[in-house]
């Protein structure tokens, strides 16, 4: 089929990532309470893209002074709103059809639209009710003039009911409307009275309707509805040239009062009350969201498990390789070679060690760091702390324009600060995404060598046991150099470097080296010697680089892209041949960027923080860092292929966005349990020999 355009919507794209995501919870093959985690996390991604995403579109749909960009805003706004709403019927179908059998095989029954008909469970209901939660539920009528506000992503409750009277029934009555906010204080899934070997569970929501009766004792109910509102998360930063800290302070407050930015609500709402609360609430046809009975299934993420471990996913044990434990020093082992780890494969811990053995180091003079995301309880920020505290110099550069973890950066940042450590904080107009740290140590009092770390990911040890991504240890002075440089100009916008020696920084040399890169691979082509590039990011957008693959391909390099979100590249078209576009979506968020170029049989493979999305091309601070050493080079080689031979979680993207499986008589290849596999069998060989 031959495309509309040379570039898909990237957030039409992001909702093809996410419908892939929910094809996930289809998957009988995955464990029950794994298929329920999908389900979560398609509700999660859902909420996060509609406070970003969506109210972009609607800001520029209602407040554009150009009929063109309104024009264009509402077109995608109608588009993504219809593509959700199909979604959410493949949702609820899946809830319904696939999981909700199969937890009862299982003896676990979640009651779905029903109330219990056992004596023992109706007055457990009553009880809890009363005694639990009568006191936090706070029933309000809608009444015109009276001003009420919906809570950002709160769940709500929309009732319809009419006041009971002793009058002749048969005459008609006027409906009344009703809000009842459920309280978050409890869990969403209440576990009722046990009946034999079988386990019983009731949404929160409905516990509450069972009851309604009790909250509105001169009224008939019709029937109760759920409704959420989303609202903007954008925080005002653009054009901020100053005081960037201060400003976010004060505009996280404002975070859940932001204008509204997708109204969800149960599709089987009558339409008078749907029109009541759209008039009463303000809220605007574009900000309709059909969504079914039950919002807010990120919930499933708590779903008990009675049985547990059983019927969940088991992550392996990570690997902690013999190359590094025999040195019994990080320095030791960087010192003899750069140092490649593949998380979560890998232990995360080595990095911990190595920021604790610089801290307690005497001959480590100076450490350096970015901090984009970290954990709630940190121990990167630990380490960094027990280093100030033992009179190292510490500098860290918080980025804390990072979206939705602002609270939790200005937290250790504080933290850190009065440890000692010299903070430096966002630059106005960039965000610092690149992931480094720079250890500056001297040997025997005189020579200076310091350690670097480069990463695909954050800083950050709980998302490092769920994200796969590569940590990259050396000492090779070209990069040290380019570091330094770096940090210099982050500390200091007036030193901004002019060139690197290694590493390829945006606003410098990013662009223009790949472009180089690309174009080397077509005069091998030309010359028709091997051609062949190989991209793993999280996203691909900007339409120069798109366009440099397109030509690349069409004159016969062969491209292999390996995207899990947004692929704005439309592949089997004429201007896109030679190039095939694989997502993969497992039970590990596949995180890594990595580029590799043929180079005529001589590959050149770096690594980086960076997708090729306009964001990070244009207003991020990002790395690319080149992974120089062999043995490392033949690992992310080995892995990239284990993933371009999954059949098993592996989907090919298609010109229309469809995620095609891939179909073959090939032996099933799960690429992140044979990339375990790989690297453990690999750390099997590397295992010392006992002495005798």
């Amino acid at each position: 089929m031959a495309a509309k355009s040379r570039y898909f919507n990237r957030d039409i794209s992001w909702l093809s990532f996410n419908h892939r995501v929910l094809q996930e919870a289809k998957d009988k093959n995955t464990p029950l309470y794994e298929r329920l985690k999908f389900l979560a996390i398609y509700s999660s991604n859902l909420d996060e893209y509609y406070k970003v995403r969506v109210a972009d579109y609607i800001n520029k749909a209602v407040t554009s002074k150009s009929c063109e960009e309104v024009k264009q805003s509402s077109k995608i706004l109608k588009e993504i709103n219809s593509i959700v709403n199909g979604h959410w019927l493949d949702y609820s179908k899946i809830l319904k059809d696939d999981i909700l059998p199969e937890m009862k095989k299982h003896n676990i029954h979640l009651l779905h639209r029903e109330y219990p008909t056992d004596p023992e469970q109706i007055d457990f209901l009553k009880n809890f009710f009363q005694t639990e939660l009568r006191p936090y539920v706070q029933p309000v009528i809608l009444l015109r003039g009276i001003r009420n506000f919906l809570r950002d992503n709160r769940l709500y409750l929309a009732i319809k009911m009419f006041r009971k009277t002793k009058n002749d029934e048969s005459a008609e009555r006027r409906a009344r409307y009703a809000i009842l906010k459920i309280p978050n204080e409890f869990a969403r899934f209440i576990e009722l009275p046990k009946m034999g070997d079988q386990y019983h569970y009731m949404y929160l929501d409905d516990i509450i309707r069972y009851n309604l009766n009790d909250l509105f004792p001169g009224y008939d109910i019709e029937g109760s509805w759920c409704i959420k509102l989303v609202r903007d998360a954008d925080l005002g930063l653009d054009n901020i040239e100053a005081n960037i800290v201060d400003k976010i302070r004060h505009n996280l407050k404002k975070r859940k009062i932001g204008n509204p930015a997708g109204f969800h609500y149960d599709r089987k709402i009558p339409r008078d009350l749907l029109i009541f609360l759209l008039d009463f609430f303000e809220i605007k046809p574009i900000q309709l969201v059909e969504s079914s009975t039950y919002q807010n299934t990120h919930d499933f993420f708590k779903f008990p498990n009675p049985y547990s471990p059983k019927l969940e996913w088991k992550a392996p044990k990570p690997i902690r390789p013999h190359k590094i434990e025999k040195e019994h020093s990080m320095f030791n082992a960087i010192k003899h070679n750069d140092v490649i780890l593949h998380y979560p494969y890998h232990s995360f811990n080595y990095l911990i060690e190595f920021l604790y053995e610089a801290a307690g180091d005497p001959k480590v003079e100076e450490i350096r760091l970015t901090q984009y995301r970290v954990a709630s309880n940190s121990e990167v920020v630990g380490a960094l702390i027990a280093a100030a505290r033992n009179k190292k110099k510490v500098t860290v550069f918080v980025e804390v324009q990072a979206r939705f973890d602002e609270a939790n950066n200005l937290y250790f940042a504080d933290l850190m600060a009065k440890a000692g450590i010299e903070i430096t904080y966002s630059i106005p107009g960039l965000k610092v995404h690149a992931k480094m740290a720079l250890v500056i140590r001297r040997e025997n009092g005189i020579k200076r060598r310091c350690y670097a770390y480069l990463s695909t990911g954050n800083f950050n040890e709980n998302t490092a046991r769920l994200y796969t991504d590569h940590g990259y240890f050396t000492c090779k002075e070209s990069v040290i150099e380019d570091l330094e440089n770096l940090f210099d100009y982050l500390k200091d916008q007036t030193k901004k470097p002019n060139k690197f020696n290694k590493l390829l920084v945006t606003r410098v040399n990013f662009r223009e080296s790949i472009m180089q890169f690309i174009d080397q691979e077509i005069e091998f082509a030309k010359a028709g010697k091997d051609a062949y590039i190989l991209l793993k990011m999280n996203g691909i957008q900007n339409e120069g680089l798109i366009d440099k693959l397109y030509e690349a391909g069409q004159k016969g390099v062969k491209i292999d892209l390996i995207v899990r979100g947004i692929c704005c590249l439309v592949p089997n078209q004429k201007f896109s041949k030679n190039i095939r576009v694989v997502r993969i979506v497992d039970s590990f968020l596949e995180h890594a960027r990595i580029w590799v170029f043929g180079n005529n049989g001589n590959k050149i493979i770096y690594l980086s923080s960076a997708d090729w999305l306009n964001r990070n091309i244009n207003r991020r601070i990002e790395t690319a860092f080149p992974v120089e050493n062999l043995e490392a080079q033949e690992e992310l080689w080995n892995i990239l292929q284990l993933q371009l031979n999954d059949n098993v979680k592996a989907r090919h993207i298609d010109e229309n966005l469809n995620n095609l499986p891939v179909i073959n008589k090939l032996k099933p290849v799960r690429s992140q349990m044979e990339t375990y596999k790989y690297l453990y069998e690999k750390n099997k060989l590397n295992k010392p020999l006992r002495k005798k």
